[in-house]
């Protein structure tokens, strides 16, 4: 298969797997559902509950990411990972609380919101940069990353003008998104540290990551009892238990080809398609979900998004500039 094929068959596995990710971890999240049961007099009622158990789907993810990059390591082989343990542990708490508070954002706000929220990732990893790494970045960087902020500023922000369970000032789901960005952040701290002293492949990456993650989570799952209350929600509505098995599969599969793109393309190359697709997520949410936004919110998405295409297309032009020692 020539190159370009090869770019083309990669890029559709990502866009195609994490879009219907994006869609079905809404569905999950936000959906109604409903089971018959029997009230004190013995009648037959049917009451409707909301998905709420977020450390289970977390769980759930990162098991079957593990199990994926084992057998993807037990066929490629590569050498030894001499990162130390306690970097990895590092980054499965971290990476942990960035997932867990961004699934559960979805209960107050919609998949747009989370997805251009998300989006903000450069502003932590900035911030840390600054204030943990002393790094310093150029006038060009700072301009792109204002637009981010000014986009999400703009897009999060709610019209007093209209009062309405929905329609509210600053909300717990915008807080948990902030906690997510911030540990997304921190994990991106440790991994370029591992990248500069160990120099694991990313399967390598994954499968550390998300077994130390299985780990914490099931300890969690066991403490707080979620697990068994998950068991009984999956009775009643057993179709929730095949989705997250395909959440899973979904997350595994687009992990697997933006890893075999880095290696083939390079990260300018996936950062492009992993930011056009977060936008094709974005509008696939609104027009099947029904999420309508106003004029503002709009504007603000296109801050965001042009805000990352520019920092990914400048940033690559600065490394490529840079001479090599």
């Amino acid at each position: 298969m020539n190159k370009t094929n090869k770019f083309l068959v990669e890029a559709a596995a990502i866009f195609v797997a994490y879009f219907y990710f994006g869609i079905l971890q809404e569905k999950i999240a936000k959906g109604k559902y409903t089971y018959e049961t029997t009230d004190d007099k013995g009648e037959k009622i049917y009451l409707t509950e909301k998905y709420t158990y977020f450390l289970t789907l977390v769980f759930i993810l990162c098991a079957i990411s593990y199990v994926a990059a084992s057998i993807f390591l037990k066929i490629w082989r590569p050498e030894e990972d001499k990162t130390p343990r306690l970097y990895y542990i590092s980054i499965a708490i971290t990476f942990l609380l960035a997932m867990v508070c961004s699934n559960m954002a979805l209960q107050w706000v919609p998949y747009p919101t989370q997805v251009v929220g998300k989006s903000a990732k450069p502003i932590p990893v900035m911030i840390l940069g600054v204030l943990l790494g002393k790094k310093s970045y150029p006038l060009k960087k700072y301009i792109f990353v204002l637009l981010i902020v000014v986009g999400v500023v703009l897009f999060m922000f709610k019209d007093k003008g209209k009062p309405s369970h929905q329609d509210v000032e600053f909300g717990l789901g915008e807080l948990l998104l902030i906690l997510s960005l911030m540990m997304d952040g921190m994990t991106g701290g440790v991994q370029e540290r591992i990248r500069a002293e160990a120099q694991p492949t990313g399967q390598q990456m994954m499968k550390a990551s998300n077994g130390w993650s299985v780990l914490f989570l099931g300890c969690a799952l066991i403490i707080t009892g979620e697990g068994l209350q998950f068991l009984e929600f999956a009775k009643r509505h057993p179709s929730v238990a095949v989705n997250l098995l395909i959440l899973g599969l979904t997350q595994a599969v687009g992990q697997m080809f933006l890893y075999n793109m880095v290696s083939d393309f390079g990260p300018l190359v996936v950062s492009l398609v992993t930011t056009t697709r977060k936008f094709f997520t974005f509008l696939g949410s609104v027009i099947i979900f029904g999420n309508v936004l106003s004029g503002r919110q709009w504007l603000g998405t296109i801050l965001v998004f042009t805000g990352l295409f520019l920092d990914t297309v400048f940033s690559k032009k600065a490394s490529k500039k840079t001479p090599s020692n």
